[in-house]
């Protein structure tokens, strides 16, 4: 686009690269004359401010002449020596040349000509400098001619080159088209050139820039609008000519910043920019309908050029495009204009080289890091691009993070959890640290319950010695006292009183006739008044459960001691109490309680409701003491926000720390339900959609891809989601790594392993319930675990000695006893169970127990042949598979499949894609399953993932193995 203008009929000349600001000289132009018919002559000097938006350009300085030029060149001789601003050498049409100081004209100092030489006879049609040497001047005085060329042509010379590579060569051509190649060291003329037409009448010649050996010529012959390029080591024939101008060329222009664009302006009113090594014309500008019979490339901005014109303009252009004002347009005939909008002017068709980057790198998703090399343009042309070396390298910067995540990979593919949480006890560094670890280790071993009360401190087969201890102690106590009453009432003993039922009015009579005639509410009344605990207990029970119960809470309530509150609790089965009442420092206590006595169904919400009076506390201690409340409950979600509260989790190593423990846990309670957990926290998916995000940073995308929650509406974890499946390429169609995430969204209740869960399988069409299902537990089944909710009290097992059949257990510690185990239970009907006492159902009356049915919606009959030839191909191919590899892979195409199923049975597929899976399954019905995978490229390609990420990858496996079998 056009930048700069000025009405001048002149010949140019930019100032050198290294001066700034960027000057342009404007010699009055020779053989020209302007509409007034003026005769005289100046030399101008203009600055180029481009800040100001107009077209006009600010004089810095003149001087009138009293010759006109026909060429004028700008030489960094002595630039910046003592504020030189270099040389201006004019060649006038009388044979003068001319050197000018610059910065004596830009002054207006009477001294700004150097010097001047007469030795031409004729027009000085041509100037040029050695970019090596200043060779034209004698440093300040005079100007000679140079010495000792032989051999001079006959003919006039309308264009002198030096070469850009080798200071001792240059090039002169006559208008025939004949050029001439010197070597001043050996003062003659090497090599000729010439077109074998004869229609060749250079009108410009120019050196490339970077390779010594190659020119090119520009023909100004109507008949032969051409450029000619040349190579010395080949100079039969021109290795390109440049056909795109309809007339003769008046003016050619190399730049030395990009020897792919040169510049060209001819009689046909265009100025072309051209590629010569390929021939391309890739930029024209948009000029106006004049001849430009001299352009110029700017030495300083290599993006601007100059153009001067026969109709008396001089404009300043730039090749990288822009917008143009309705002003701007009102003098571009070849513009379109409008009166509202201003134009766009495109930039060259490819980046030049000074923007272009030699080398480069940046960093790609996944942890990549891009790097490229831009080779050197070929010293011939061609017209092939050589391609650039670009290379893509893995970078890896927290290899700590990565290798303890692969770690937990790998325990979670093969499911050695045990051994990764003694592992990560040995390693852990503090104290607290371990017993989170110990707790998490626990929930895969047996007798969970009973192990968790030991880490609390509370062993029973230790208790179980000192109570013996105390009972043996207690009881030799009692013998000794037994002796010796029975020593001082012998005699008594064996002359009985005939009052031994006392009826006098006191208690013991009131007692003894309550009694005898049934009245057991007022013995007990009697005995609770007199302070006779135990008689009134004793009595209640014989009274009945109502009584009992009565008796129970008033004993209760005159209790004050230490531990009347927790056998309230235990009586009661009121835990409640203890949670919400107890001394935070006796948080171990109240947790044991739970474990030892709170029913399945309370057990969970008990051990939250410990857990947040803990994290209310405030203290880290107090907070890492509520984990372990949650690790007891499984409750992933408070776990996750109690252990983001007290710990930051913004690091790699620390969000690792975290996502092992909830890993950890999760699978626990999915062994001990047998499926996967449902989980809905949003600081959870939060946490796991930044670790997958720093996974993918260090190149583990199909490990990320696994942690990312499947059925997520948020869009940041989709546009993840789809970057990893794009990213991974052909691996993501492939078996991905199993997720360790909960794919549904609700919350995970406590792990339960009574025989009555009753458990919800997320991934099924909501209502339908998974049927109540009683597990066996047997010393050789390593799936079904004993539960958390299980109290110790409950479970069955092997016992260090039998009982004796009249054995009353001390309540309420013995409940129902349910056997798990291969030894025969203890026989219920010689149980006798207190009243109060918790009671758990039995496992016949839970086989009994109704299951709750809900009807699945059938697939939409249009699609139910996707479903009869999917599973075809799955039964065809698992009779042919052979090997365990491929059997695994089918048995998880068959379970992945009914991803699909429950989209089509809840019409959830968009119409592309439902086509797209029809015309696969009609390819897998005539066995061309390579057709079928072009359409399931296709399907892929042009989807949103998240609608088919759960589906597609593994019908591409399951066609690839019926193409592999050939079923």
């Amino acid at each position: 686009m056009r930048l700069k203008e000025i009405l001048r009929t002149a010949t140019q000349a930019w100032s050198p690269a290294a001066h700034h600001p960027t000057y342009l000289a404007l010699g009055t132009s020779a053989q020209q004359l302007d509409a007034s018919f003026n005769t005289t002559s100046a030399l101008e000097i203009f600055e180029m401010d481009f800040a100001d938006p107009s077209l006009e350009m600010k004089l810095s300085g003149s001087i009138t002449t009293t010759h006109r030029f026909h060429s004028l060149i700008w030489v960094n001789f002595g630039l910046g020596v003592g504020g030189s601003a270099g040389r201006l050498v004019g060649g006038s049409d009388n044979g003068t040349v001319t050197v000018y100081r610059p910065e004596g004209i830009m002054a207006s100092l009477e001294d700004a000509i150097v010097g001047e030489s007469n030795k031409h006879t004729g027009p000085v049609r041509a100037l040029d400098y050695n970019p090596f040497q200043v060779i034209i001047t004698n440093v300040a005085i005079s100007i000679t001619p140079l010495s000792g060329v032989t051999g001079t042509p006959l003919e006039d010379v309308s264009v002198v080159a030096w070469n850009r590579q080798v200071q001792h060569i240059m090039a002169s051509a006559s208008p025939s088209g004949k050029a001439v190649v010197w070597d001043l060291r050996k003062n003659e003329p090497i090599i000729k050139i010439s077109d074998h037409s004869n229609r060749m009448h250079c009108s410009g010649m120019l050196w490339h820039p970077e390779v010594a050996t190659q020119l090119v010529l520009a023909s100004e012959d109507d008949r032969l609008p051409v450029i000619q390029m040349w190579d010395l080591r080949f100079a039969t024939s021109p290795l390109k000519v440049l056909e795109s101008h309809t007339r003769g060329i008046l003016s050619i222009s190399w730049s030395q910043a990009d020897p792919e664009l040169l510049l060209s302006s001819a009689k046909d009113n265009r100025i072309l920019c051209w590629n010569p090594m390929t021939g391309e014309v890739i930029y024209e500008l948009p000029t106006a309908n004049q001849w430009c019979f001299d352009v110029q490339w700017c030495p300083r901005n290599p993006a601007l050029l100059s153009a001067a014109s026969f109709d008396g303009h001089i404009s300043v252009y730039s090749v990288m495009g822009g917008s143009l004002s309705a002003q701007q347009l009102a003098s571009v005939d070849k513009v379109p204009q409008s009166p509202t909008q201003p134009t766009i002017i495109p930039p060259l068709k490819k980046p030049p080289k000074w923007v272009r980057r030699p080398v480069g790198a940046r960093f790609a998703f996944g942890g990549k890091l891009i790097t490229f090399e831009n080779s050197k343009p070929p010293q011939q042309p061609s017209t092939q691009q050589l391609p650039g070396q670009v290379f893509v390298s893995q970078v890896t910067t927290e290899t700590e993070f990565l290798q303890r995540s692969r770690e937990l990979q790998v325990a979670l593919e093969t499911g050695s959890f045990t051994s990764f949480c003694q592992a990560k006890i040995r390693s852990a560094d503090s104290e607290s640290e371990q017993d989170v670890w110990r707790f998490l280790m626990v929930n895969f071993e047996d007798e969970a319950r009973v192990k968790f009360l030991r880490l609390l401190g509370f062993s029973r087969d230790e208790l179980e010695r000192k109570v013996n201890n105390s009972i043996f102690l207690n009881h030799n106590f009692e013998l000794k006292s037994q002796h010796m009453v029975t020593q001082q009432n012998v005699s008594s003993a064996f002359n009985p009183s005939p009052n031994d039922l006392p009826f006098s009015v006191d208690t013991d009579g009131l007692i003894t006739q309550a009694l005898l005639v049934g009245n057991f509410e007022g013995a007990v009344d009697l005995c609770l008044s007199d302070g006779r605990f135990a008689e009134a207990i004793l009595l209640a029970i014989s009274g009945g459960e109502e009584l009992l119960k009565r008796t129970q809470q008033r004993y209760l309530a005159k209790q004050r001691n230490s531990v009347s509150k927790l056998i309230s609790s235990v009586v009661t089965q009121n835990w409640r109490d203890i949670v919400h009442s107890c001394e935070l420092e006796n948080w171990k206590e109240a947790l044991a309680a739970l474990l030892t006595y709170a029913h399945p169904e309370e057990f969970a919400q008990l051990c939250d409701m410990l857990g947040m009076r803990l994290e209310a506390g405030g203290s880290e201690k107090q907070r890492l003491q509520a984990c372990l409340c949650y690790i007891c409950s499984g409750n992933i979600e408070k776990l996750v926000g109690c252990w983001n509260q007290h710990r930051d989790c913004t690091s790699p190593l620390a969000l690792e720390d975290l996502v092992e423990k909830v890993m950890i846990l999760q699978k626990s309670i999915e062994r001990l339900r047998s499926e996967e957990v449902a989980v809905k926290s949003a600081i959870l998916a939060d946490k796991l959609t930044h670790y997958a995000s720093l996974l993918a940073s260090q190149g583990s995308l199909a490990t990320a891809m696994s942690y990312l929650p499947a059925s997520s509406d948020q869009r940041v974890i989709q546009i993840l989601r789809d970057r990893l499946f794009h990213a991974q390429g052909e691996r993501a169609q492939g078996p991905q790594p199993p997720c360790p995430y909960p794919k549904a969204q609700t919350r995970a209740a406590a792990p339960d392993h009574t025989p009555a869960a009753v458990t919800q399988n997320p991934q099924r069409p909501r209502g339908h319930h998974v049927p109540k299902q009683v597990v066996p537990h047997s010393p050789s089944c390593t799936g079904a675990q004993e539960g958390w909710n299980d109290p110790p009290a409950v479970r069955g097992g092997p016992r260090k000695k039998k009982l004796p059949e009249n054995y009353t257990p001390p309540a309420p510690i013995t409940a129902p006893v349910m056997s798990f185990s291969g030894e025969p239970a203890v026989p219920q009907e010689h149980v006798q169970v207190p009243p109060g006492a918790p009671q758990e159902p039995s496992v016949q009356l839970l086989q009994h127990l109704p299951t709750e049915r809900v009807e699945q919606k059938d697939i939409p009959a249009e699609h139910q042949v996707l479903k009869h030839t999917f599973d075809s191909l799955v039964q065809r191919c698992q009779l042919a598979a052979g090997d365990p590899q491929t059997k695994r892979k089918l048995d998880d195409a068959s379970k992945r499949l009914h991803h699909l199923y429950d989209k089509l049975r809840e019409q959830a597929l968009s119409p592309s894609i439902l086509s797209g899976l029809h015309e696969i399954s009609h390819c897998i019905g005539s066995r061309s399953y390579q057709r079928g995978l072009e359409v399931h490229t296709q399907v892929v390609t042009s989807s949103n993932f998240s609608e088919i990420s759960a589906f597609m990858p593994i019908l591409k496996v399951l066609m690839t193995i019926g193409n592999k079998l050939g079923v």
